[in-house]
């Protein structure tokens, strides 16, 4: 057996995410750099609260923060701890002019008037699964202001709609910690090399099963749910399908784009109109899911075809592998 050369014995490095970005940057609806650098920038806010995700256990950053945000939830100290992160990067990057986030109630100005992008975003969810190491994730959603450059950021350019999203994605800080997103040309995936401290490309044009055998939902609220979801999930049920559950929005969503299956938060007595943010949760995994062949429903029509009439909105969710949404859909 001949010897390895230094060549033979080294492994393929991959394309990294700005090798990725320069490359199709002629793809993006604005290919002028500042949607390549915006990403870039939320790629590098995603490495410092990988970081901090992975020292959870050995610093303070765990449990409760001791206050509420505009939801009224609890707010776990990682929460405050990623809000934080992701809005310096964004500050720092030089091209959103205004920012919305589910930990503060009102839109938060850069300070850069002549930015030309604002960016909704949930900088940790399920931020109460990081005491006991389970998957937690980012979303977030971008967009094109509407208002002129120079002045300042408005109401107006948050509610353009979800058609209107000139990228989307999340972060996944889980087993591995992956950065999947889309400009509207498909859906790609990319896991972190922490010994390169890069992204690679490692999940190329993803596409969602048509069909799955997978329902996630909280099944302690089914007495809480409208007769037709207690229907699907008993038939669910009877058809032999696995119920998986992790509490965590990204990682079901995740999950079963991957596998195949079905995400539903309907509403229920306490949220009639449903739970899950609009803008910054529903939006941006709604273009994912029709990016990669997916559906994602209010339970009347398409989520990315809602008016949006407020920064906080919330709605039933209904998303996942195709026919699994078009069966849910068709009983409401």
């Amino acid at each position: 057996m001949t010897a390895k050369t230094e060549h033979d014995l080294a492994l393929p490095v991959g394309v990294t995410l700005d090798r990725f970005i320069m490359r199709s940057q002629s793809a993006f609806p604005y290919a002028t750099g500042e949607l390549s650098q915006l990403l870039r920038d939320i790629a590098l806010a995603g490495k410092i609260i990988d970081r901090e995700v992975n020292k959870a256990g050995l610093v303070d950053v765990t449990g409760a923060h001791g206050t509420s945000n505009i939801q009224g939830e609890n707010q776990q100290k990682l929460d405050v701890v990623a809000n934080i992160r992701f809005i310096r990067a964004l500050k720092n990057g030089g091209e959103v002019c205004a920012i919305i986030s589910e930990e503060d109630e009102d839109i938060l100005y850069t300070g850069n008037d002549k930015g030309k992008y604002v960016v909704a975003m949930d900088p940790l969810d399920g931020s109460s699964n990081i005491d006991v190491n389970v998957s937690i994730g980012t979303i977030f959603s971008i967009y094109r202001r509407v208002t002129p450059v120079g002045t300042p950021a408005t109401l107006a350019d948050f509610m353009q709609g979800g058609r209107k999203q000139v990228g989307a994605g999340y972060i996944l800080y889980g087993s591995s910690t992956m950065l999947v997103f889309s400009t509207g040309c498909g859906v790609n995936g990319f896991t972190y090399d922490h010994s390169l401290g890069e992204f690679i490309l490692s999940h190329k044009n993803i596409r969602c099963p048509q069909d799955g055998s997978i329902y996630s939902i909280n099944d302690g609220y089914y007495n809480s749910y409208q007769p037709a979801v207690q229907e699907y999930l008993l038939d669910s049920r009877q058809r032999g399908y696995s119920a998986r559950y992790i509490g965590s929005l990204v990682a079901d969503f995740h999950r079963n784009m991957f596998k195949g299956g079905i995400y539903l938060y309907p509403p229920t007595q306490a949220e009639p109109k449903g739970k899950l943010r609009l803008l910054y949760e529903c939006y941006p995994l709604a273009l994912i899911a029709e990016q990669s062949g997916a559906k994602a429903s209010d339970g009347y029509g398409d989520v990315l075809d809602i008016e949006p009439s407020a920064l906080h909105q919330r709605t039933p969710f209904y998303v996942g592998s195709a026919r699994m949404v078009d069966d849910i859909t068709a009983r409401l």
